[in-house]
């Protein structure tokens, strides 16, 4: 099987590498030979009562309960089997076994539903008359399913044919399996959609279905034959998985029951992971059936499936990345060759010479710990949402993903209203990161200018942007035509100029500050911050109006400069805002 997979894969996903060929297909593999024994498949309580060796048997407390999976059958000698029984088991006993103690008949059944067992089967008869009302209650309550066994039946004749029953139904599941595997792998080679892998799922299920991808961004779902105030609460429950799971990151199977519609309903949520990287989930609710160890066979193939899909686009998208970067770096190069080897490539993006281009960054950076999620992938999901907002505004532009920041070159022709485009970029760009709750984010924006030639200058504007975002502290996205004296002070032309300036003014005071634990700096801060309102200065500073007066003067006698005179006030403003450069 494998050399045949393999052969296939290789044709739909040119662009993989051999290395992750092989993951794929051993994780395929994992699946295939797991199928329907990564959990237990049987058949229901319902399905064992309508055999011929229960014709005499009935079911008389745990009406809810009743679509419960029996995968094998037990019998309890004594209450310690509680010890050695596994999940799905249905336990067959005696009311001797049980003892008269109604107390310790209660205290058994919880403990049988604790253990996740199917049911219980008893034979009341002789050995008492009845269950105790108050058994029969906690067993509805809990829906745990208890059958009165006739009597005269022996319990090899009850374990021979539900075994029989289970066997046959796990090689009918098995083949199903088989199918569902196929028809998937089908869809890959002959290079189907996500959305028919689902449909896939959806009719093998038989329950509600929703799928969320982070890349390719798509949100699909199945919900059909459900009421419409159901199909409300799944999806508001589908949501609260990713507003109150703090643990979405993790790459681990969610199984859990959930309250829909004042019932409580298992879910399973199977998630995509790609490269080490979570890119979303399967969802489904035991609306109509019970979700069993087929259902999540089903899941975990369809999950592989859409990874190898997943895998195919990211390769795609890394090798254009790669030549976006280097037509980039060569726009940006000094070298004129490079340059002009860009230029040769300017028709594949629709630019021309004489057009206009508007340099964005926006760097990037997790605000959460997770190391083993890989911030690539989520540039290369965040630069195709921003390459839909630029198809979505009519806008022709580059977008380019790097290890820790992403690329905009926007490109504009003369006779169009730049500033307003640039603005409405701008507010989209704002939206969806404000959105991202996990990202922390500054953009700096380059000015518009005219020319390949001014690529490299819009380029480095954009960067001292980026750059006063932590000085101006206030935003996340700066533009350079609003930096102001900053656009001076960021120049890395005069770096030295400015560092001279900072140490012949207010570095004097910066040591003082660190040596003499004083607040010297902090105060001339405010100064220039309340226009020298000494009032408002006392007030900020929740100091005394004439130990203000006594720093300023202590200021003069450490720099040598005075906020009363004009020349040394500018020098001192001038300092503080370049001491924001410098310490940022």
């Amino acid at each position: 099987m494998k050399k045949g997979i393999k052969e296939g894969l290789k044709v739909a996903l040119g662009t993989v590498s051999a290395d992750a060929l092989d993951l794929i297909i051993n994780q395929i593999e994992k699946i295939f030979r797991g199928m329907g024994m990564a959990r237990q498949n049987g058949i229901t309580i319902e399905d064992v009562l309508k055999m011929e060796c229960m014709e005499r048997s009935k079911i008389i407390a745990g009406f809810g309960g009743i679509k419960n999976t029996v995968s094998r059958v037990n019998i309890m000698a004594d209450p310690d089997i509680l010890n050695w029984v596994s999940e799905g088991e249905l336990l067959l006993t005696t009311a001797y076994a049980l003892t008269n103690d109604v107390e310790f008949q209660k205290k058994f059944i919880l403990s049988c539903s604790q253990k996740k067992l199917s049911g219980l089967g008893i034979k009341i008869y002789p050995y008492i008359e009845k269950l105790d009302e108050s058994v029969i209650e906690l067993a509805n309550s809990i829906s745990f399913p208890i059958i009165d066994l006739y009597y005269a039946t022996p319990f090899s004749e009850i374990i021979t044919p539900i075994f029989k029953e289970i066997f046959n139904k796990q090689a009918i599941l098995l083949q199903r399996l088989e199918n569902v595997h196929e028809s998937m792998m089908n869809i890959i080679l002959k290079g189907g959609s996500i959305e028919e892998i689902i449909n896939v799922v959806y009719e093998n299920i038989k329950n509600p279905l929703i799928l969320k991808l982070n890349y390719p961004e798509k949100n699909i779902l199945k919900l059909d034959g459900v009421e419409e105030d159901a199909k409300e609460k799944l999806k508001k429950n589908f949501e609260e998985f990713y507003t109150k799971n703090k643990g979405i990151f993790e790459k681990k199977f969610y199984e859990s029951v959930e309250r829909i519609q004042g019932k409580n309903v298992s879910r399973m949520v199977m998630p995509i992971v790609v490269k080490n990287t979570i890119y979303g989930h399967i969802f489904s609710w035991a609306m109509n059936t019970p979700l069993g160890g087929f259902d999540l066979s089903v899941l975990e193939i369809a999950s592989t499936t859409m990874a190898v899909e997943i895998l195919k686009l990211l390769s795609l998208r890394e090798v254009e990345n790669t030549h976006k970067i280097e037509f980039i770096e060569d726009l940006c190069s000094n070298d004129e060759k490079r340059k002009k080897k860009a230029e040769g490539s300017f028709s594949i993006y629709n630019f021309s010479l004489e057009d206009m281009f508007c340099y964005i960054i926006v760097k990037i950076k997790r605000s959460y710990k997770k190391a083993d999620l890989n911030l690539y992938s989520d540039n290369i999901y965040l630069s195709n949402i921003l390459e839909e907002i630029l198809s979505k505004l009519k806008l022709n532009g580059l977008v380019v993903g790097r290890k820790d920041q992403i690329d905009i070159l926007l490109c504009f022709k003369r006779d169009e209203d730049v500033k307003r485009r640039i603005n409405v970029f701008k507010d989209e760009v704002l939206d969806l990161f404000n959105k991202k709750i996990f990202l922390e984010y500054k953009i700096g924006v380059g000015r518009c200018l005219k020319g390949i030639e001014n690529i490299e200058k819009s380029f480095k504007e954009a960067q001292k942007s980026i750059r006063a975002v932590d000085i101006l502290n206030d935003r996340n996205i700066v533009l350079y035509d609003n930096l102001g004296v900053y656009k001076l002070l960021c120049n890395e032309e005069i770096k030295d100029e400015i560092m001279d300036f900072y140490r012949s003014t207010i570095e004097v005071l910066d040591d003082y500050d660190s040596k003499k634990s004083t607040e010297f700096v902090k105060t001339l801060k405010t100064y220039f911050e309340y226009n020298g309102n000494l009032k408002r200065m006392s007030e900020v500073l929740y100091t005394h109006y004439n130990t203000i007066l006594y720093r300023l003067q202590r200021i003069k006698e450490i720099t040598g400069l005075d906020v009363e005179k004009e020349n040394d006030r500018l020098c001192l403003h001038l300092a503080l805002k370049i001491r924001d450069v410098i310490k940022n």
